[in-house]
């Protein structure tokens, strides 16, 4: 599998083009965190460095072939004095598979507070995946996300409350030290949103069979943050119906400071027997 440094190093190809590479997978689709982090380096690339990442909102329009490489056309929709915008098209084939929407922000100052991160236990009290022989999903991800540690909480062990109807927590990084570039765990972090969160709505439907897909995908990042430390992923869906699951994220550093926001909508319809 390819090393996150490969699948974020873009190539620009014109002004405001730019291609990414396609990665070896076990899915039948590209990873939509690929397609998403990928998004949001095209956009980076055309913005002053004064500027920093502080919101996505992504639409998934067609599912994305993962042997074929994806080609990002940058639009410069604004740029102000403390903010600027970007939207984002994926192509593949001639065909738009992702857009995005990102927007940029000097730091101001401002009035601060933010929710307490829930008390869980620290991830190295939680089993390493590596060791874990018998949980077909960790095996599964152990292979398609081998350069990432997920340290699952029990559910008789999370913080969560009976008016939430599905929750999820998890303890994730990377395994390797990664860039010191702030923007690079930015469009990381981006890429590893993706990984677990639609399986929140799926707690407490054990014994049902789903077709699960990414929809959209929006994205807050609040406080710095490095995605090679350990990062709590507080994950909620507080509703289900009609094929589709909101699902929710607030993600917390070892410190308890608060450094993104999620909300992904995604497809969770029955399988259909063929």
């Amino acid at each position: 599998m390819a090393k996150i440094e490969q699948i974020l190093a873009l190539e620009q190809i014109e002004n405001d083009i730019f291609r990414g590479i396609a990665t070896e997978t076990l899915l039948p689709r590209t990873f939509g965190g690929q397609v998403a982090g990928q998004a949001l380096v095209s956009a980076v690339r055309t913005v002053d460095p004064a500027f920093g990442v502080h919101s996505l909102h992504g639409y998934f329009l067609r599912p994305g072939n993962p042997t074929m490489q994806i080609v990002y056309l940058v639009d410069r929709i604004r740029d102000g004095r403390s903010f600027c915008t970007r939207r984002v098209t994926a192509v593949q084939d001639g065909k738009a598979i992702f857009t995005m929407s990102a927007s940029f922000h000097v730091r101001d100052e401002g009035i601060e507070h933010q929710d307490t991160m829930p008390r869980v236990p620290a991830p190295e009290e939680l089993p390493d995946p590596e060791t874990v022989v018998d949980d077909a999903a960790l095996l599964w991800a152990k292979k398609e996300w081998a350069e990432w540690d997920f340290r699952f909480v029990p559910r008789d062990r999370m913080d969560s409350s009976s008016r939430m109807a599905a929750q999820q927590q998890l303890w994730f990084k990377s395994r390797e030290i990664l860039p010191d570039d702030p923007v690079f765990h930015v469009c990381t972090l981006a890429y590893m949103s993706d990984m677990t969160l639609l399986g929140s709505a799926s707690v407490g439907h054990d014994d049902e069979r789903t077709q699960g897909a990414s929809l959209d995908h929006a994205m807050w990042f609040l406080r710095p943050f490095r995605a090679d430390d350990w990062l709590l992923y507080d994950q909620t869906s507080p509703s289900a119906g009609l094929g589709r699951a909101l699902t929710q994220g607030r993600i917390f550093d070892r410190n308890g400071n608060m450094v993104a926001a999620v909300v992904q909508e995604g497809l969770t319809r029955y399988l259909r027997e063929s």
